[in-house]
């Protein structure tokens, strides 16, 4: 759940749900140019929100597990598309629901609306910056941004360092940087030799987070913004 929400309002947009649809893993729940006419709460699974870029490359933009609302961005836009790619990691199940009905609400409830529109703007923000260490760093900032997201969303600190507590391969690591599989291959063994990270498994150790921080400028904008999800 988001922390804009209330938990009082949060059970109230649960009920304005229609239906409740299962996910298979691997299956798109809405994909960019679609029309968007519902948005969605999680109920368990987890989705990855990515889009493609014109030579195919996918970008992630965000991790979603229970309780997170996506596709919500096409809320007032009228014959409106969705931007990004909804896809299940797993099997997963959600709530759908209307714009419609989440427009009516909004309009009927100002307390509710307050929250609504604080959590939108805090999913702005973060793909914003995103996008941001992207464009400003390119793709060798971006995959350092992405170990530091990872790390505040996962990151569990041991006396070797922060372990990353989710398995992760070089594609993952590759969608979330939009570059391919072979630069972060070459990119991670770099930082390794440097003695910056290590591996246990399929899972990394930071050793320095304040290096890759250094290396994009970080601004130091707290977990809750800097983040993977």
């Amino acid at each position: 759940m988001s922390q804009f929400i209330s938990e009082k309002n949060f059970e109230q947009l649960k009920k304005l749900a229609y239906k409740t649809m299962k996910v298979k893993k691997g299956m798109f729940l809405f994909q960019e140019g679609q029309l968007g006419e519902n948005f969605f709460v999680v109920l368990s699974g987890k989705f990855q929100i990515s889009k493609f870029s014109g030579d195919g490359k996918e970008l992630c933009l965000r991790l979603c597990g229970s309780n997170a609302v996506i596709g919500e961005l096409m809320i007032f836009a009228e014959n409106g598309r969705y931007l990004f790619n909804g896809r299940a990691l797993e099997d997963s199940e959600v709530l759908a629901i209307k714009n419609e009905d989440i427009e009516k609400e909004l309009l009927a409830n100002p307390e509710f609306a307050v929250e609504f529109l604080k959590m939108m703007t805090d999913h702005f923000r973060k793909q914003h910056t995103k996008f941001r260490d992207l464009v400003l760093y390119g793709k060798k900032g971006a995959l350092y941004s992405t170990l530091i997201r990872m790390a505040n969303s996962y990151g569990i600190q041991t006396k070797d360092g922060i372990l990353l507590d989710v398995p992760v391969t070089h594609q993952d690591l590759a969608n979330f940087s939009s570059t391919s599989r072979e630069s972060v291959n070459r990119e991670l063994n770099t930082l390794k030799s440097k003695g910056i990270i290590s591996f246990k498994g399929r899972k990394i150790i930071i050793h320095s987070l304040d290096y890759l921080k250094k290396q994009i400028n970080c601004e130091g904008c707290p977990s809750s913004y800097c983040n993977i999800e």
